[in-house]
């Protein structure tokens, strides 16, 4: 099947969906679901509030459709929503903890072998302060720039520079260890 071809049924099913037709919803849900969960789960440590997170973004999505002007731009309008989505929910929660950067602290930026697989690249990054990891989200998986990071956050621009150092600086002693752990 031709790029052209699934930009056009994409485009079509886009188009249904904004008339309200389930099975174009339902279409956009299966198509989609796995990378709204992905992008929550980058955001949300808890698995369950992330599906619940996804589940709340689709709401969104679909109720708000008809604000979207052109159809090809719908998975990076989705993906925005799903982002602010979640930082809504975090900050509702008050769970945006900015953590305190050592003050001799070297600036390194985070390298891997092979040795670390996805999973274990997930469970590192869960296991960051929520500050530094939704400044480092925002930085280095989703291309935000540290001005965009500290309106959407409501901090510093500083405090955004600071935190992605010192999630660098973490990211790469917990890659380390875990490297260490693999070559015994």
């Amino acid at each position: 099947m031709s790029l052209v071809r699934i930009e056009q049924e994409l485009t079509l099913i886009i188009s249904k969906a904004m008339e309200g037709e389930r099975k174009a919803q339902k279409m956009l849900y299966e198509r989609f679901s796995g990378r709204v969960l992905s992008t929550c789960r980058q955001y949300i440590d808890d698995l369950y509030v992330a599906e619940d997170m996804m589940l709340n973004v689709f709401l969104k999505v679909f109720r708000s459709l008809h604000r979207l002007e052109r159809t090809e731009t719908f998975i990076p309008w989705m993906h925005r929503i799903t982002v602010n989505e979640c930082l809504s929910y975090l900050r509702s929660r008050k769970q945006i903890i900015y953590a305190e950067p050592e003050e001799n602290s070297v600036i390194s930026t985070v390298q891997s072998d092979d040795n670390v697989i996805m999973n274990d690249l997930q469970d590192i990054l869960d296991s960051l302060p929520f500050g530094c990891k939704m400044v480092f989200n925002l930085y280095a998986i989703e291309g935000y720039k540290h001005q965009e990071i500290a309106e959407m956050l409501e901090i510093s621009e500083g405090t955004s520079k600071s935190q992605l150092a010192y999630a660098r600086k973490l990211l790469q002693e917990k890659i380390n260890k875990l490297n260490q752990a693999h070559h015994g």
